[in-house]
């Protein structure tokens, strides 16, 4: 069946919608050799081509997701006029499609990135609609009063509007610094650091430890990339409103492993 040209490709791993949307207008899609224009279709017996590169329709991959630990001093962006480091640096290469990342981390803030080949599911779980939670620890550097914790949870106004935590938790510290965990339900630009500048207060190490129900771990370092297991590919795409089939186990797998060989004792 034919659909939409932005959500089928984001649905094959090209690019988000909203990218693809972009490479539309600028004249960047065709579709069998003709320059397409949004509202324009597509199907598995149409000829697509992004940037004069054919694009296969018909064998459509597996949807991965993967988390990464973002460490601090990466850009969440495939290039940088710069050259300093991005996440994309470290990420495992794709032989079709490519890695779309779900949400962004600032250069100075580490921790939990999400990565996928679904177009489809990274539009899900960004839209504010869905309201996937965010979860943070976050040192805070000097004194905190509880009336600045209250404000944090009842709301504060910002240059782009109201904000607050869905919940504020202590988490221990000593010294000069404090920890909590924190949790959000949206995700605008730097608004964790915001809402605690906003109350005076300065934050001196931020850390995404949660994206939904997937969570950071101890055992991910910094760096570093795994794939979902099944139980978490479900419950993420469940919480984006999306229905995801785990892989069929092949029969090898079913197997129970055979037992070692052993040496057998020479007879006496």
């Amino acid at each position: 069946m034919a659909e939409r040209l932005q959500k089928l490709l984001a649905r094959l791993g090209h690019g988000s919608r909203r990218e693809i949307e972009r490479w539309i207008e600028q004249g960047l899609v065709t579709v069998n050799g003709r320059v397409a224009t949004l509202g324009d279709q597509a199907g598995p017996d149409d000829k697509v081509a992004v940037r004069g590169k054919a694009v296969p329709l018909k064998a459509e991959p597996k949807p991965r997701v993967i988390a990464y630990h973002k460490p601090d001093g990466e850009l969440t962006t495939r290039k940088d006029p710069e050259g300093r480091p991005t996440v994309f640096d470290h990420l495992p290469r794709l032989r079709n499609g490519r890695w779309i990342a779900v949400g962004r981390l600032d250069y100075n803030t580490s921790g939990l990135l999400l990565f996928t080949t679904d177009g489809e599911l990274a539009a899900k779980l960004m839209h504010p609609s869905t309201e996937v939670e965010r979860e943070y620890a976050v040192r805070i550097l000097g004194e905190v009063p509880p009336e600045a914790l209250r404000q944090l949870t009842t709301g504060v106004e910002l240059e782009d509007g109201p904000a607050r935590f869905e919940t504020l938790r202590d988490a221990g510290g000593a010294g000069a610094n404090h920890w909590y965990h924190v949790t959000l339900r949206e995700g605008r630009n730097r608004e964790v650091r915001r809402l605690w500048e906003a109350v005076g207060l300065t934050v001196s190490r931020l850390t995404r430890v949660r994206y939904g129900p997937v969570a950071l771990g101890r055992a991910l370092r910094a760096g570093r990339w795994r794939d979902l297991e099944p139980a978490e590919m479900g419950a993420l795409y469940a919480a984006a409103g999306l229905s995801w089939t785990p892989p069929k186990v092949r029969r090898e797998d079913r197997r129970p492993p055979k037992p070692p060989r052993t040496a057998r004792r020479p007879r006496k």
